[in-house]
């Protein structure tokens, strides 16, 4: 699923996320619980504010993100959501 994401820049230029927005509203990132690079995308394992696990990529080619796995708070993974990370 194609995503908006707002980054926050570093004093080294990398972005990190910082809000994922889409047509339902606006997450925050609480928490950054992992991250690792493949040879086309960045990923990142996040905890959002409303305290569901998340996976983004954002594509080093096309500079667009994807969520690629969601797990609500406290419950099962959603449906049709996978973890992609190799």
């Amino acid at each position: 699923m194609q995503i908006n994401v707002e980054c926050y820049s570093g004093y080294r230029g990398e972005e990190t996320p910082r809000f994922i927005l889409w047509e339902s509203g606006k997450i925050e990132v609480k928490k950054i619980i992992d991250r690792w690079l493949a040879p086309d995308h960045r990923y990142f394992k996040i905890l959002g504010d409303d305290h569901a696990v998340y996976i983004i990529r954002h594509d080093l080619q096309t500079w667009k993100w994807e969520l690629t796995f969601y797990q609500a708070a406290g419950g099962p993974v959603k449906e049709g959501a996978k973890d992609n990370r190799k």
